[in-house]
């Protein structure tokens, strides 16, 4: 069977919708057929098997876009094999060890059964929208932490759960 997979994101910078296109693509090449949307622009969930979401973090707290997604999405995230991950540090931290979740999105992942979370490293540079991200980047602390062979391999792995059946509900 071939799975469709919604990989929703919210974005402010564009990282983590790269980050989305990369989950999507390895998705692909495991036989998926995958789609990514920002997460404020999906207006159905019904074509979906699946469902990964993404968020940059900003301030301790996941985009807002994704907030509302998974708020008026919920019970159909409920029926759904559902994944989140997060973009964020701006350091190699993130390819280096296990970043838990941020508080708001670990109390969703505990009501919706998430079947794992990801936080993976983030980018800004020149040219960032918005007075912190501005001053980050001036500061000298920008730059680009996305690890791509991570995210190619926990990509991977949704596949291959979804494909063993794993993940039904």
């Amino acid at each position: 069977m071939v799975h469709k997979i919604l990989v929703a994101y919210g974005t402010t910078n564009g990282s983590t919708a790269r980050i989305a296109e990369i989950v999507a693509e390895s998705l692909r090449k495991g036989g998926a057929s995958a789609e990514t949307l920002p997460a404020g622009s999906v207006t159905t969930l019904a074509p979906y098997d699946a469902v990964v979401v993404g968020g940059a973090l900003y301030g301790g707290r996941w985009h807002k876009d994704c907030r509302r997604f998974v708020s008026r999405n919920r019970r159909e995230l409920g029926t759904l094999p559902l994944w989140f991950f997060s973009s964020g540090p701006l350091d190699s931290s993130a390819s280096v060890r296990n970043i838990p979740p941020v508080s708001g999105v670990k109390r969703v992942m505990a009501r919706l059964d998430v079947k794992e979370h990801m936080t993976f490293g983030g980018c800004l540079q020149e040219g960032a929208t918005g007075y912190v991200a501005r001053k980050i980047v001036s500061s000298g602390k920008g730059g680009d932490f996305r690890d791509v062979e991570q995210i190619e391999a926990w990509a991977a792995g949704i596949g291959r759960t979804l494909t063993a059946g794993e993940a039904q509900r």
